[in-house]
């Protein structure tokens, strides 16, 4: 039961008004600077990719970039899903040709997807148990959302659904065998605040303070991995939005690569017009609301010319001529209009 933040172009100027909706944010591996190949993927297939204007490949195409907080039987906010509206939604985006990519991968323009297949990011805020759990057995969950996404990869292999956790301390309840869980399955692993904060009521220092001591749970829990994004809590900003991208507290710097809004509409490709430091994302829960993800995935449907639909070649981002103005310019070299 799918439903369907500044974007970019044709499709999305209705939304500008609904950047203000409230909600409650790395990769484990190194992200390229661009596109490249991946072992196990189209590139080692026999067959080349095909023609980029047969299948209508548009890489400078909207991105969904779908928000998500609990699962729960009996949803108590605007955000929340029950498990079946979650697996309906999943069934959707497999059906409509979707394939998820994390936040990192997204906005590094690591996109490598069989041809005809369209980008999208699931991502989770606030690390909650309905998010990640464990069974007596020490099983996972199968209710919870990444039980969900485990058992949806088991039945559709190609789909790979791996999603983005934006968490703050103690995530999961405190369990200490969660984050090494998400990293073993391919998830990344995003920044959330260490307490959920609002950054506006804070000092500079205070903003700093926040991201760095996050950053060091996270790592500390999950060695070897590198935060590479940021999802604000409650959509808000700081007062130095710098801050947000680059700081450093208490000996220990960071820099995120995104850093996700709550927003109302799809995300530009990375190949575009995209602002690093404000990725907008769609919210996804239990009851209709103006600009959800039924609404946007509906829109896209309708104008499939409009959302981002891969070539399947990593090493070459094809699009119509008519958006050649859309290129950022430091993608030329791997440019293929036609």
């Amino acid at each position: 039961m799918v439903r369907g933040s500044v974007t970019v172009v044709r499709l999305v100027s209705a939304v500008l008004v609904c950047a203000g909706l409230a909600a409650c944010g790395a990769d484990n591996e190194t992200v390229p600077a661009g596109p490249t190949a991946t072992p196990g993927t189209a590139t080692e297939s026999t067959q080349p990719p095909p023609n980029p204007a047969e299948i209508a490949a548009n890489e400078l195409g909207l991105v969904p970039v779908l928000m998500y907080h609990q699962l729960s039987p009996h949803p108590a906010g605007d955000y929340d899903q029950t498990p079946e509206e979650f697996r309906d939604e999943l069934e959707r985006l497999y059906r409509e040709g979707y394939r998820p990519v994390t936040a990192a991968q997204y906005i590094s323009g690591r996109i490598d997807l069989p041809a005809g297949t369209h980008p999208v990011v699931l991502t989770f805020d606030d690390s909650t148990r309905s998010q990640l759990a464990f069974t007596d057995s020490g099983a996972v969950d199968p209710n919870c959302a990444a039980g969900i996404l485990a058992e949806f990869a088991a039945r559709y292999p190609d789909f790979n659904p791996k999603a983005t956790f934006y968490i703050n301390n103690e995530p999961f309840g405190g369990d200490p065998r969660a984050l090494p869980w998400l990293v073993a399955q391919g998830h990344e692993i995003g920044a959330h605040t260490a307490n959920h904060a609002n950054l506006a009521g804070l000092d500079a220092d205070g903003v700093q303070r926040e991201l760095v001591e996050n950053i060091r749970a996270i790592t500390a829990a999950a060695p070897g991995i590198t935060v590479r994004t940021l999802a604000l809590p409650l959509g808000v900003q700081p007062r130095d939005r710098g801050l947000t991208t680059a700081g450093s507290w208490d000996g220990t710097s960071y820099a995120f690569d995104a850093v996700m809004l709550v927003g109302s509409n799809p995300a530009p490709a990375p190949y575009g017009p995209v602002d690093p430091a404000g990725v907008p994302r769609i919210r996804s829960g239990h009851d209709t609301v103006p600009f959800d993800s039924a609404y946007w995935l509906d829109r896209l449907a309708a104008n499939p010319a409009d959302r981002y639909t891969s070539d399947g070649d990593p090493l070459r981002i094809s699009f119509p001529q008519r958006l050649t103005g859309d290129l950022a310019p430091r993608w030329a070299a791997q440019a293929r209009a036609y």
